[in-house]
């Protein structure tokens, strides 16, 4: 039988072409001037009056983030045609209520139930120094998210991603019994070729292998790369599948975390994709800086219950449960938390974790992200601890890898120096790296941009940490990017052209259009 079309279509393309009916009509008729058509000129413009007005109350109720609101309004009443077509197309949030909502897992294995219940209580007893702006912390985080406490765990932080690849390809083809393998974007270069694979051969040995990518994010992977994957045996599946990524209501949603666990034991979460740019082989961006982390102990089973959800949510099977979830021998005591977000959850919850960090802090915070695109919020927050006497300083890249979201970092620049925050552009080549460490006391790690569509949009994941040594070594590489980076003065910067002064302007109202 034909597919039935959905009444919601209708409802969408009627109206539209309705209102170029009406436009081609208003337009003959100014032309010609016609009084026998002064009486249906009246009528297409209240319609067209009517149905703006119904856009514009959509928006309202939808209770979206009031820069984004704002943003879409001015387009809806600067481009009535253009505006009404991509909001229809890329603005309504509703979708999502029945897409991705409540889509986590119904069983896990109860891997936390025979330890002690890591509430207040028992960390109040917990022999590991924990001071207030971390147990503080801790507790916002397991109350919004329910994020467990996880001690028994050893962290390398990795800041090269040539090393960091060499790393993860030793262990994944140490593998023995599953394979999760998760990222946003996935390319059919040299890189990518070496990944596959190394999968392909790990598959072919008859280990459990899935493979997770994000249909927009690695939309340009061929049938043949995939294909040759699942021939092999590797379990392939897409997040969130479209069928033209950029004129697609799915375009926002995205699946952006990086995740890769190998046996349940040796997991690693950060910033890097798989591509040949992010081991510096590409001319434009040059080095590229990133920062990632290799995790064992409980943290990996923490990592493995985020994977689970999205390759459950996107269709895929669990062979054998228990598999993911080995007992472990990990005694270091690093304490931390590894947390998710995404449009599945309304609380913004790695948002709220950033604003919590920079509130409590009392000394420095200490920000890198590709992206300074931060909600209401997160701006006030570090403006007012840097009028406050807290050292705030920001890492952003020199250079661009998207044009407006460049243009969008720059028209922040201004209002954050006049409130003494101190921002850095990076030199040695791009940064990519998204960090945020407050003091001494405690950091955070991962997929999470500073932007408004990590912290509302896309799907995230987090590692928040509680371990000075860890801290240190994080604050350490901070030290270096400085060495590398030029400082942005107020003054200089005010000097700028007109030209640049426009383009922020115009990045600043689109950024929010997602």
């Amino acid at each position: 039988m034909p597919k039935k079309r959905k009444p919601g279509i209708v409802l969408i393309l009627a109206p539209i072409v309705v209102i170029a009916i009406a436009v081609l009509v208003l337009f003959f008729i100014d032309v010609f001037n016609a009084k026998v058509f002064k009486q249906m000129k009246l009528l297409f413009t209240i319609l067209f009056n009517i149905y703006v007005v119904i856009a514009v109350l959509v928006v309202l109720i939808e209770k979206r983030n009031p820069q984004r609101m704002i943003s879409w309004l001015l387009i809806l009443v600067l481009f009535p045609g253009f505006g009404l077509i991509a909001y229809l197309m890329f603005g309504r949030s509703f979708r999502k209520k029945y897409r991705v909502k409540n889509k986590k897992m119904e069983v896990y294995p109860k891997w936390l139930e025979d330890r002690k219940r890591r509430d207040e209580k028992w960390l109040n007893t917990l022999e590991y120094e924990v001071d207030d702006i971390s147990r503080s912390l801790i507790k916002l985080l397991q109350n919004n998210s329910d994020s467990k406490v996880l001690l028994n765990n050893k962290v390398k932080v990795m800041a090269d991603g040539a090393i960091t690849f060499a790393v993860m390809l030793e262990e994944l083809k140490r593998a023995t019994t599953v394979i999760n393998f998760q990222f946003f974007i996935v390319k059919e270069d040299d890189l990518g070729a070496r990944f596959k694979n190394v999968l392909i051969s790990k598959a072919k040995q008859g280990i459990e292998v899935n493979f997770l990518y994000d249909a927009v994010g690695s939309w340009k992977l061929s049938s043949a790369y995939l294909d040759e994957l699942r021939d092999a045996g590797v379990h392939v599946k897409a997040f969130l599948p479209v069928l033209t990524p950029f004129l697609s209501r799915n375009f926002n949603y995205r699946n952006h975390r990086k995740i890769v666990t190998i046996d349940g034991v040796v997991g690693f979460v950060g910033g890097l994709n798989i591509g040949d740019e992010y081991v510096g082989k590409k001319e434009y961006f040059g080095y590229w800086r990133d920062t990632h982390l290799m995790l064992k102990g409980e943290s990996v089973y923490a990592l493995n219950n985020i994977f689970l959800d999205d390759w459950t949510f996107s269709g895929g099977i669990i062979n054998d449960l228990k598999s993911h979830y080995p007992k472990h021998k990990i005694v270091d005591k690093v304490l931390m938390q590894i947390v998710s977000c995404g449009p599945d959850s309304d609380k913004h919850i790695i948002m709220q974790g950033y604003f919590k960090m920079i509130a409590l802090a009392k000394r420095s915070i200490c920000i890198t992200s590709p992206y300074l695109v931060p909600e209401d919020s997160l701006l006030v927050a570090m403006k007012t601890a840097a009028l406050s006497g807290v050292e705030v300083r920001i890492i952003i890249p020199d250079i661009a890898d998207h044009f407006m979201v460049y243009w969008a970092n720059q028209s922040y620049i201004q209002d954050l120096l006049e409130s003494n925050v101190r921002i850095f552009a990076y030199k040695g080549g791009f940064i990519h790296s998204k960090s945020l460490l407050v003091d001494e006391s405690c950091a955070s790690v991962g997929t999470a941009n500073l932007d408004i569509r990590s912290m509302e949009l896309n799907f995230e994941v987090n590692a928040f940490i509680y371990d000075k040594s860890v801290v240190r070594e994080l604050k350490n590489d901070f030290y270096e990017d400085l060495r590398r980076s030029e400082e942005i003065h107020l003054d200089e910067f005010k000097k700028r052209k007109l030209y640049r002064k426009v383009l922020e302007a115009f990045g600043r109202l689109v950024s929010p259009l997602q």
